[in-house]
């Protein structure tokens, strides 16, 4: 198959899987798509490991690399930064999330420092990682929650790397235009993660009008041949999936999520801020059910909230792969609408494959009744 995409990227499918796990990117690679690695969840040192990993596993073909750069967030002090963050976090929220735990009785968990995180999610933070995947041989960089810095996109160009955006109105894409990016995503709110509220059927088609000559992946919804088949009939260029690989053997979600995805609907997931500050699309349970009830607080902005919930989501996910009866209650992770059409999991070069031969063949479906 031939589109604006694989001609760009030099890759056979218009498939971009997007994903926190390195075997997944490589897998995905490998199986003639794109994989692209959630550089946020890693510090400098381990982004580095990471991305020097997957280029053992895929021997030059090309992969990218996506960061989180928002355009607000709360301030700290530069010369202590995640410090001076969570020491505006208000104590009414220390106490709830607390409680929280307590309710449901999750136990104590030993713990990893995420400070990398909260630091990531800061334009100089992003910015740090930006360095690291520019030391690599990476073929794209995306940018998500909101237009990128000018230092990205000019170095980009400079190194010869694609840059890419997600967009969820008109407007947005008019802004990273202006930016210029080479690339625009039109995430629509069916998707996983931070998305907006204009459905992916209407969104393409919108943006596929405003960009251009700029390629348009559609993402949002698509998990098989089928859903790809209708992005590309609303004049995508491909398909940016990300949920579809929580389904698949090299995620790295504890076997207790994956689970939960199995048994879910298309109905089961909800927009929150409850776990980053921004609205994002996630499982529905009963941690969404107390932050709505009577008397909760309100989420915090970015990135407060993530550094609020960090520790108590290790200790909810280290009980919920042991089987603790509250923590598989609260059990919870980014996944777009998508999880109801989930029914086992399978390797991701799999997926990407079948997912390819059924776009395919609906095509030359579609052909045969003109």
């Amino acid at each position: 198959m031939r589109t604006a995409l694989t001609e760009l990227l030099g890759v056979e499918h218009p498939i971009v899987g997007f994903n926190r796990s390195p075997a997944v990117v490589a897998a995905v690679t490998n199986a003639g798509g794109f994989g692209v690695l959630a550089a946020s969840v890693y510090g400098a040192e381990e982004l580095d490991a990471q991305l020097t990993w997957i280029e053992e596993q895929v021997g030059g073909k090309p992969y990218g690399v996506d960061l989180l750069v928002p355009e607000k967030f709360v301030p700290g002090d530069p010369a202590d930064l995640v410090a001076s963050m969570r020491a505006q976090i208000p104590q009414e929220h220390l106490d709830f999330v607390r409680g929280l735990l307590e309710k449901y009785d999750i136990p104590p968990a030993p713990l990893v420092d995420h400070q990398h995180v909260a630091a990531s999610l800061t334009t100089p933070g992003a910015l740090a990682l930006l360095d690291v995947a520019f030391k690599h041989r990476i073929s794209l960089i995306a940018s998500a929650l909101g237009a990128p810095p000018p230092e990205l996109v000019a170095r980009a160009k400079e190194q010869g790397v694609v840059t890419a955006a997600l967009v969820g109105q008109a407007r947005h894409a008019e802004r990273q235009i202006a930016a210029g990016v080479d690339v625009l995503v039109a995430q629509g709110t069916e998707a996983g993660g931070h998305t907006g509220t204009i459905a992916t059927m209407v969104l393409t088609p919108e943006i596929v009008d405003i960009a251009g000559d700029r390629p348009v992946l559609a993402a949002g919804g698509i998990a098989d041949g089928r859903q790809m088949a209708a992005a590309l009939a609303l004049g995508a260029s491909g398909v940016w999936c990300g949920s579809v690989w929580l389904s698949s053997e090299e995620d790295v979600a504890v076997a207790a999520i994956k689970n939960k995805f199995l048994a879910a609907s298309s109905a089961d997931t909800l927009r929150s801020p409850t776990r980053t500050g921004k609205p994002a699309r996630q499982l529905r349970t009963a941690w969404h059910d107390e932050w709505e009830a009577a008397g909760s607080p309100k989420p915090l902005p970015l990135p407060l909230q993530p550094m609020l919930v960090d520790d108590a989501w290790q200790r909810i996910d280290a009980a919920a792969e042991a089987g603790h009866e509250g923590a598989l209650k609260l059990e919870s992770f980014f996944v777009g609408q998508v999880v109801g059409s989930f029914r086992d999991i399978r390797p991701a070069g799999e997926i990407t494959r079948q997912m390819a031969a059924v776009c395919e063949q609906r095509i030359r479906e579609l052909s045969g009744r003109l």
